[in-house]
């Protein structure tokens, strides 16, 4: 291997936007050398990315950002309550409880973590993660676009564009991170295979500032979505106006007929589309933005070559239904950047890195089938009024009134209207396709039992478990000063950790010594003891585990082994633990 001396840094991450900014804060957090560059003079200029969920929280949570991130952002309580209407100012269609803040589903959101979802801006989500990465040593070069490289055994030298001088210099790197987004130059010129379809559809972004309270605030939501003549045309199958801040900045997305030229979107344009949507012309607005994008239904195959990895939009592209876009970005992140480290670092083979596409692409194919799917959805709602795409507005006002009908045919009318809005439910209460990620990969040891038996809706309801391949199941314990933490509280911060009750002393001592064995740090918790009790109970029913058994908990959360109870010597302990460790670090 290369001299350390002989590389500018031990990872170039290019792009800035959510899997940039997290994977250069990462690899920071990990101590890793890094430079993050990105073409763009400053961070994100419009707040396309927004739903923060439990998952990406937990993310900021195991970072030490999540303070940050949801004083910045606007709490739940503010976020659920859907609206599908003809105009803010119109008539109302129906309601959704969103994002978990049924009473039906509040429970079970509020038992799956110790964090809460928060709609963060990608304005504000991206100076959090950048910020806190260059606050932990990590270089952010400004202005510098990424133009090509070349790959060799030992690293990848990447040739790079200073926009302020116009030169060109090359920067030297272990590994290379791809995160520069949908139309990603990283993931073109090394070849990364992307199946599905690009350009679906047309849709248009209009940022406005508007006082819309009066419409809003007795029910509050992020997304008000308005049937309105033209919603057939793209972008999504109904005009959204989403809350960026409530309730006076907005983002409205509307669409347009991919098959004829783009619309020329001056000022006056977009404030009539924002006018009609609202349904009041009198309102004052003042529009800040308008911009272009497509609909795409595509996804990588194999998000890495050689050295080289890419993550994000880069891998994954699809419409915003579901708000998984940012969500999946941060993810990819956090799976890849403890990997690096640990390769980097000498402490894990590089096999290990094999599995971040076997890990992560069926994570990335799944959200852009659902995101694509909870687009079409929308199909039954205007079915269930008696109306086509290409609806008129008389049409919708009949829709509506017969739906109203005191009569048999307004209650079936009204019958398939209500279960139209229920299917909405997979997309605004996707509870399992935020949590049940189920990793397989030789970086996890698949249990020799029976396959795992879903109970309930696999992509509405979360199965918290300790299977390997799962994420750590949330349980809150408490601490030696009496304050409440959460079992993802014990674990992470970059280190594997080794999980058991209070009679797993074997387990310990099999952890200290097999760190010692492969020069790895390697933590070891005992749920039970004075730092981690189980005061509630709640860990011994979420288990699955005898009280001496054993769990092998990775960097990222994700278990990577378990064992239901403890051997009867530590010498089977020690070799059982090292073992598993071996095979998932391809040591």
């Amino acid at each position: 291997m290369e001299s350390n001396q002989t590389y500018d840094t031990d990872v170039l991450v290019v792009g800035s936007g959510p899997a940039g900014g997290s994977a250069a804060l990462l690899l920071a957090s990990y101590g890793v050398r890094t430079l993050l560059v990105t073409k763009y003079g400053w961070l994100a200029n419009t707040p396309r990315a927004h739903i923060t969920n439990q998952r990406t929280m937990e993310v900021l949570r195991d970072l030490g950002v999540d303070a940050e991130a949801t004083e910045a952002g606007s709490p739940a309580e503010l976020m659920g309550d859907t609206v599908l209407c003809t105009a803010l100012a119109g008539e109302e269609i129906g309601r959704i409880r969103s994002w978990g803040t049924g009473p039906h589903s509040a429970t079970e959101y509020g038992t799956a973590s110790p964090a809460q979802m928060i709609d963060l801006p990608q304005t504000y989500l991206e100076p959090i993660l950048v910020k806190n990465a260059a606050a932990r040593g990590a270089k952010i070069r400004f202005d510098t676009e990424f133009l090509d490289l070349e790959q060799d055994a030992d690293g990848v030298t990447a040739r790079l564009r200073d926009r302020v001088r116009g030169d060109e210099f090359t920067v030297r790197a272990r590994y290379l991170i791809g995160a520069d987004g949908g139309r990603s130059r990283v993931a073109e010129q090394i070849g990364l295979p992307i199946a599905g379809q690009s350009g679906k559809a047309g849709s248009m972004n209009i940022t406005f500032k508007a006082d819309l309270s009066r419409y809003v605030a007795h029910r509050p939501s992020v997304l008000y979505w308005v049937m309105r003549p033209g919603a057939h045309m793209g972008g999504i199958g109904m005009g959204l106006v989403r809350m960026v801040r409530p309730w006076n900045e907005w983002l409205l997305v509307w669409g347009y007929d991919i098959d004829q030229p783009a619309p020329d979107m001056d000022e006056a344009a977009a404030r009539d589309i924002v006018h009609d949507l609202i349904g009041d012309r009198d309102i004052p607005v003042e529009i800040t933005s308008s911009s272009l994008w497509t609909v795409n239904h595509s996804y990588a195959t194999t998000y890495s070559a050689g050295r080289v990895f890419c993550a994000g939009d880069a891998v994954h592209r699809h419409p915003p239904s579901n708000g998984l876009g940012s969500n999946t970005s941060i993810q990819d992140s956090y799976n890849l950047a403890w990997k690096l480290a640990m390769v980097i670092r000498g402490e894990a083979g590089p096999g290990l890195l094999d599995t971040y596409t076997a890990e992560r692409a069926p994570v990335g194919k799944q959200i852009v089938d659902r995101a694509n799917l909870s687009r079409d959805q929308f199909g039954p709602v205007f079915q269930a009024l008696g109306l086509d795409g290409y609806s008129e507005e008389d049409d919708i006002v009949r829709g509506l009134a017969a739906c109203r009908g005191e009569t048999a045919d307004g209650a079936k009318r009204r019958q398939a209207l209500e279960e139209a809005i229920q299917l909405k439910n997979y997309e605004f209460n996707a509870h399992g396709v935020e949590m049940n990620q189920r990793y397989v990969s030789s970086a996890v040891v698949e249990d020799a039992g029976p396959a795992e038996v879903w109970t309930g809706d696999p992509e509405l309801i979360h199965r918290p478990t300790t299977r390997p391949g799962a994420k750590l199941p949330h349980a809150w314990l408490v601490d030696g000063g009496g304050h409440r933490i959460s079992t993802l509280d014990v674990v992470g911060k970059g280190t594997f950790t080794v999980v058991t009750g209070l009679s797993g002393g074997v387990w310990e001592a099999a952890a200290a010594d097999c760190g010692n064995a492969l020069g790895i740090p390697l933590k070891s918790v005992r749920i039970g003891a004075g730092n981690s009790r189980d005061a509630y109970g709640e860990w011994r029913r979420t288990s699955e585990l005898a009280e001496d058994g054993c769990l092998l908990v990775r960097p990222d959360g994700h278990i990577a082994w378990r064992s239901a109870s403890a051997p009867e010597t530590e010498p089977s302990a020690y070799e059982e633990l090292l073992g598993a460790l071996k095979a998932v670090l391809d040591r």
